[in-house]
């Protein structure tokens, strides 16, 4: 398990450094936080760190988003937020995704928990107060 306490911006490229560094043969990342917590501004710096040079938004109406590395591989960007049913990520081909071997960082998992990969990091954002977060990281398996 990882810590980190985020007192602000600035500090992410660090947080999104141990977290790659801390699971260097993991590549799905499952973040769970309220609205606003700041799961979208960490898979940013992740992304950059990943050599991604493209926009990296919150695919919310979308569901899913790819950017490309700077080494031509894939990298997917998932929020379930306005996801109805369990059965619509089915229509999407989740597994393709899931289970590409590529990274995979998915904003919303609570809303898909039953079909997330035996084994992943979880990554609870918590506010603490005023812009201060804190980041803990578990690998479930």
């Amino acid at each position: 398990m990882i810590e980190a306490i985020c007192k602000n911006k600035t500090e992410l490229p660090q947080i999104a450094s141990l977290l790659l560094e801390s699971f260097p043969n993991d590549r799905f990342f499952a973040f769970f936080g309220n609205m606003g917590a700041g799961k979208t501004t960490l898979i940013k710096e992740i992304c950059s760190i990943l050599g991604v040079t493209d926009n990296v938004c919150s695919p919310t109406f979308s569901i899913i988003n790819e950017y490309i590395n700077n080494e031509g591989s894939s990298i997917y960007h998932f929020d379930f937020y306005r996801l109805n049913k369990l059965e619509e990520t089915y229509d999407m081909g989740y597994e393709e995704y899931f289970y590409s071997g590529n990274y995979c960082f998915s904003e919303w998992s609570e809303k898909i928990e039953p079909l997330l990969p035996q084994s992943y990091i979880r990554i609870d954002i918590q506010e603490i107060d005023n812009g201060v977060r804190k980041f803990v990281a578990t690998r479930i398996e």
